[in-house]
């Protein structure tokens, strides 16, 4: 298996236009790690450059403790999934996924044997003699994996593989590529806009943005521990609830307000905003951190904001509740049953111990 360790690595296109701004990241052996970001912020540079596809600017590229800056792509033992599948239209699936082990001269017996066996772990034994405009969309990415397969690489990279498929195929596919790294074991590296399945799949997530590696962690800490105003935003939907205002004492506490109301932060937030009192701060909640006051009865009077419903959206499960608070559009999401009508007050709680808070000049979290 193989770690993966990239060192100040910068990517600089002609016209100095900046893809990657010195990314230093490592990737554990056999571990799944997603790369995700908004389009135009650097990941797909960031996971071509690994590929050998590009070429970095500066800074090392080590795969297995070796220097690979300047080792041609098909001697790094790497395979590469592309977003558009890259199959040859002529090809029959068995010939595409046999090609590369073509190249490198193996047995006839050994092609067989490995592209049946990439085909049996992907259920596509069936279509070995059909060519890819036989297939369908989600038939044609499995030949792409099987393909990656066939070569037994040390690491398997994707490019936003699942892009073109629509949603319920997205949900199949990512269920069987993460099934997949389960039985192969094997490092991979995951690029994609979607945060549901940077979520769902990766065993660490990268935030990229705007050419900068934003913060690095597992699921979970990303969602409850975001490290700035961006990664915070990006992840999670519907969004996390951002409101500008400042600290203030009312005698021993600590209170956020905006100038129409205020919410008491809690003790054990209060010792991290002692610095910042009375001055600007930007105010984070996440929407399912909201609730009515008609279910929460024993809920803080410094807690509650009456707010105005603008909209409400009933999606089966949840219900989302397009609120305005103080002049603020929020949104929370609340359960089935709770569905106010559109122009009614609410007694808004903010559960202020999931409440996050960032500074305004550096947009980073305090912590």
């Amino acid at each position: 298996m193989a770690h993966v360790s990239l060192r100040r690595v910068s990517k600089v296109y002609p016209g100095d236009v900046l893809a990657v701004k010195e990314a230093h990241l490592n990737v554990e052996s056999r571990e799944f790690l997603v790369i995700v970001g908004p389009s135009g912020c650097g990941k797909s540079t960031l996971l071509r450059m690994i590929a050998g596809l590009e070429e970095a600017t500066s800074g090392e590229l080590w795969i297995n403790n070796k220097l690979v800056n300047h080792v041609p792509p098909k001697d790094r033992d790497i395979a590469m999934v592309f977003q558009n599948y890259a199959l040859y239209p002529h090809m029959t699936v068995f010939d595409n996924m046999a090609f590369g082990l073509r190249l490198r001269n193996y047995s006839r017996r050994e092609i067989d044997q490995r592209v049946r066996d990439a085909a049996n772990i992907l259920g596509i034994e069936l279509l070995l003699q059909r060519k890819p405009k036989e297939l369908s969309g989600g038939e044609r990415q499995r030949v792409a994996v099987g393909r990656a397969i066939v070569r037994k690489p040390i690491v398997f990279l994707f490019d936003e593989p699942l892009s073109n498929l629509d949603a319920k195929m997205r949900v199949q596919m990512r269920t069987e590529i993460h099934k997949l790294h389960l039985r192969l074991q094997t490092t991979m590296i995951y690029v994609t806009h979607d945060q549901t399945e940077a979520m769902t799949m990766g065993d660490r997530i990268v935030v990229m943005n705007k050419a900068i590696i934003q913060q690095v962690a597992d699921p979970l800490t990303i969602y409850e521990h975001p490290a700035n105003r961006f990664v915070a935003s990006f992840i999670g939907s519907p969004p996390m609830n951002f409101i500008s205002g400042k600290i203030v004492r009312a005698g021993q506490a600590l209170f956020f307000t905006e100038g129409t109301f205020r919410l008491r932060v809690v003790d054990e937030m209060a010792a991290r905003l002692l610095t910042y009192e009375n001055k600007p701060v930007l105010f984070g909640i996440r929407p399912e951190d909201l609730y009515d006051k008609l279910f929460i009865t024993d809920a803080p009077s410094d807690c509650v904001v009456t707010s105005t419903v603008d909209l409400v959206e009933p999606l089966g499960a949840e219900v989302y509740l397009h609120l305005n608070v103080g002049h603020h559009a929020i949104i929370a999401r609340v359960g089935p049953h709770d569905r106010p009508e559109v122009n009614q007050d609410i007694d808004l709680v903010f559960d202020m111990g999931k409440a996050h808070f960032f500074d305004t000049e550096t947009e980073a979290a305090i912590v």
